[in-house]
């Protein structure tokens, strides 16, 4: 896995991170004033717009991470009175929310998105409120300090003066901001990337002394990049291919209308992929799916892949020539070819035949879809027959292309499959077949 490539680093930066950078710069650059009307505006407006977006879209995680960060300001504010102070019941409720804050954050990372349901906020809500009762226990009225644990100093007074944030704290968010990043380049989801930088934003609201409106504007800050990430996840599951990643037929769409000039496209099939599915159940297909397509992502010579429907992928060169793409489609069907995986036992739900089949062809009875064998060692691999196509005097539309390349594809299919065609006699390029192969 490329972890650190530019698409990965441009999802974990954007919006998330230009958004904190751009509130960093207003609230303590001095560039632009910003008027105590306007703060209170943008703190209320974000905080509202994101709980009825997070609900409309019934995203819990999100929910509740803005009532953490809401409630966390509110209980600030109750007990200190309008500043940070030194001691007492505000300077008490600062070090437990400095911790709770990113230990939530931790926990809500972890827990799996199950929308709203009676189940999944009973849990929220129980965590909730036990928290809300260690907050008023610890902060009764005449207590002079909290438990020692929250203020401590556990590596040294002097190793962080810059700070006002206690060191469990602090090492709660170093947990919390390492944990976060891992999962986000685990799993990619925006709102893992959201969580990240909301967190550092509330721990500049703690910098800024937890209360106030330089403070709550850093809060709303991280409740404006929890709402984009709830934006973030629709885009990604409108213009992305949830099994495999890849962007998916309407992205495919929207780059198609902005080709211009020359390009090239090609249509990649999955050679077999019905009979495979008959033989090892759609589980494992949908492994394979994902397979082809983390090699497809990965295309060399500019290219772009797209899912756009069940086994097939589109991959758009723009810029490119038909020639050109003709070698970078030839390693890429290597690469696909020599990739394997096991499968651990067949299921026995296919080895049952079921009544007729309305993929058995005509030739009579005796007819039968063709099936995919284990081999003795039970690795598996998998090929791809691939068509291209590019624009020519006869062939001036963007579907004439495409129509072109898919035609080059069932030539391909003809030709014994495992094999890249182009939409022209010339450039086929001569391969080797599979000993053992699913194809």
């Amino acid at each position: 896995m490329d972890l650190w490539s530019k698409a990965t680093l441009k999802s974990l930066v954007l919006p998330g991170g230009a958004l904190l950078l751009a509130a960093v710069v207003l609230l303590q650059g001095g560039f632009v004033p910003v008027s105590a009307s306007a703060l209170d505006f943008y703190y209320y407006a974000v905080f509202v717009a994101g709980i009825l977006l997070a609900w409309r879209f019934h995203s819990s995680r999100v929910l509740f991470a803005l009532v953490f960060l809401l409630l966390a300001h509110r209980a600030l504010e109750f007990f200190s009175p309008g500043h940070a102070v030194p001691n007492g019941s505000g300077r008490i409720a600062f070090e437990a929310i400095a911790f709770l804050l990113p230990v939530n954050f931790i926990l809500l990372s972890f827990i799996r998105e199950r929308g709203l349901g009676v189940s999944a906020i009973a849990s929220r809500l129980g965590l909730l409120f036990s928290e809300a009762v260690f907050l008023a226990l610890i902060c009764r009225p005449g207590q002079v300090s909290g438990p020692a644990l929250l203020h401590d100093a556990l590596l040294g007074r002097h190793l962080f003066p810059w700070t006002k944030t206690p060191q469990l704290a602090l090492l709660a968010f170093a947990a919390a901001c390492g944990i976060l990043l891992v999962r986000f380049l685990l799993y990619r989801k925006p709102v893992e990337a959201g969580l990240l930088w909301s967190l550092l934003a509330v721990f500049l609201a703690l910098q800024a002394g937890g209360v106030g409106r330089i403070a709550g504007a850093y809060l709303a800050t991280g409740g404006l990049i929890l709402l984009s990430s709830i934006i973030e996840t629709s885009y990604a599951l409108a213009y992305h291919d949830e099994l495999t990643g890849l962007p998916s037929r309407r992205a495919f769409n929207d780059a198609v209308l902005r080709l211009e000039g020359s390009y090239a496209v090609a249509v990649v099939d999955i050679d077999h992929f019905k009979s495979f599915n008959d033989t090892y159940s759609h589980d494992t297909g949908d492994q394979v799916l994902r397979m082809v397509a983390a090699r497809l992502a990965y295309v060399t010579g500019g290219g772009k892949a797209f899912r756009v429907g069940g086994e097939e992928f589109c991959i758009l060169f723009p810029e490119k020539s038909m020639k050109e793409v003709v070698e970078p489609l030839e390693h890429l069907r290597i690469l696909i070819q020599g990739s394997t995986f096991r499968v651990r036992a067949l299921p026995e739900r296919r080895t049952v035949v079921r009544g007729p089949d309305r993929r058995t062809t005509a030739r009579g009875k005796s007819a039968r879809v063709r099936r995919v064998r284990p081999s003795p060692s039970g690795e598996l691999s998998v090929t791809v027959s691939i068509g291209v196509a590019e624009p020519t005097t006869r062939l001036r539309e963007v579907e004439q292309v495409i129509q072109a390349a898919d035609k080059a594809l069932y030539r391909a299919k003809q030709n014994g499959r495992n094999r890249v065609e182009t939409a022209t006699a010339s450039a086929r390029p001569r391969t080797s077949r599979l000993k053992r192969s699913i194809a």
